[in-house]
């Protein structure tokens, strides 16, 4: 179905729209500690400065002006993942997807505290991090994915080749810059680039790197093609627009492969074997499965489910972790099947705050409030051009699981309708940057 970017971006309008705020001293993390802050205050710290992490932060305030927001993370600056894709062909600059998370603090009045969490004491409730001590009266962990590179292999020397030489790219930081690199210094051949099974972050992503990296190979007119390696039996999602690009745009420039579970990798050679056919490769970067981020095993609050290992063992509706209901979960971590993605997280933040500000004010029985997945796509760099997928999320009873509710789709990349999804793509970007980080 083919809705207007009027309809695309009426959620983001409102993301975007901001308040005047209450002038803010900067705080230091000792203040939380030496007791400058009043004793009565309810304190909530939360871990992980993502999408759900900085909502869940800005919202709080909003909700409940007059409680403690500390919020942990163990990068000093913001880096975001979504239009990353466009940022490895250089159509969006790193300053685009770099932001100060100090600001976003001073801005919503919270406290930004630089440090990695280690460890926590449940029943004192205090987070261990790596520059002290934080106590709290409620702790969200919202601390997005690692990698199961168990998907792949057992072999831990080669897991660590496949991290250090051709990371998955899906994570900010570090292994963009590495794969980057890798697609711009390409110099032919075959550019091998896989789907993990499984609910992994940003269903779409892998396509549409793979239609922007064919086509930045296309402009250079490289001999060189991109292999995606799909360990699913379709494209995932999207599919009528991914495909009519594949065909249409980059017959010459990408092959589709699904069914392809890799069963052999070898570095060295440069081969992989599927069940069904080998592949060789001149370079490539591998998306194993994902799990929810390490700290949840190491605290304790983390569970195998459906479709990962060791995701949040919580509440589906309420976000609490089992048999603790002072610790919430959200974000990639979480274990129903909402798209593991930018703005779904974003708006399952507003509502982890909203029931986190309620139970403070001694408000029972929050209606529960579906995400929203809004998702664009870029199938196309010359010019730019994209599709996308819009929808809440409503319980399957006979699956027993969440799903799309209210689907709609703009899976036509031809024409004005794609020229305009892509405006409405960087659109979208620039108004949730503001919604996080208050500009």
């Amino acid at each position: 179905m083919a809705i207007s970017r009027r309809d695309a971006l009426k959620f983001t309008t409102v993301l975007a729209a901001t308040t005047a705020l209450p002038s803010y001293a900067e705080k230091k993390f000792e203040q939380v500690e030496n007791k400058n802050l009043k004793k009565n205050k309810t304190k909530v710290v939360i871990v992980g400065g993502g999408w759900s992490g900085l909502s869940i932060a800005k919202n709080l305030k909003d909700f409940s002006p007059n409680t403690d927001v500390v919020l942990v993370e163990k990068n000093d600056q913001f880096i975001s993942c979504p239009m990353s894709n466009l940022w490895l062909v250089d159509r969006v600059s790193t300053e685009f997807l770099t932001h100060d998370y100090l600001q976003a603090a001073k801005n919503y009045n919270y406290t930004f505290f630089h440090a990695n969490a280690t460890g926590m004491d449940k029943e004192k409730k205090v987070l261990f991090t790596s520059k002290g001590n934080i106590d709290y009266d409620y702790i969200v962990f919202a601390p997005g994915i690692d990698y199961d590179y168990s998907s792949i292999t057992e072999d831990i020397d080669l897991e660590n080749r496949l991290r250090k030489e051709y990371p998955a790219g899906y994570k900010a930081g570090e292994e963009h810059t590495i794969l980057k690199n890798k697609i711009q210094n390409f110099k032919g051949g075959n550019f091998v680039m896989t789907v993990p099974s499984g609910n992994y972050r940003c269903l779409p992503a892998p396509y549409e790197r793979a239609c922007l990296v064919a086509d930045y190979f296309k402009s250079k007119k490289l001999k060189a093609k991109v292999l995606l390696l799909d360990e699913n039996n379709d494209i995932t999602i999207k599919e009528e627009g991914f495909h009519s690009a594949f065909e249409e745009l980059y017959g010459d420039y990408l092959e589709y492969h699904p069914n392809s579970t890799i069963e052999t990798i070898d570095l060295d050679d440069k081969f992989i074997e599927t069940e069904f056919k080998e592949f060789e490769f001149d370079d490539a970067s591998f998306y194993p499965h994902v799990k929810g981020a390490k700290i949840l095993d190491i605290v304790g609050i983390s569970k195998d489910t459906v479709f990962n290992k060791s995701e949040g063992n919580i509440n589906g509706i309420t976000y609490e972790v089992l048999d603790h209901k002072d610790i919430y979960i959200s974000g990639d971590a979480r274990p129903m099947g909402f798209s593991k993605s930018g703005n779904t997280a974003s708006t399952e933040g507003l509502y982890v705050a909203k029931l986190i500000s309620d139970k403070i004010q001694g408000i029972k029985n929050t209606p529960w409030q579906s995400p929203t997945t809004l998702c664009f796509s870029a199938v196309s760099i010359n010019p730019e051009r994209a599709i996308f997928v819009n929808s809440m999320y409503a319980y399957n009873e006979k699956k027993k699981r969440f799903g799309f509710a209210t689907p709609k789709t703009s899976e036509v990349w031809k024409g004005q309708e794609g020229l305009t999804n892509a405006k409405a793509q960087h659109d979208w970007a620039f108004a949730m940057y503001k919604y996080m980080f208050g500009y």
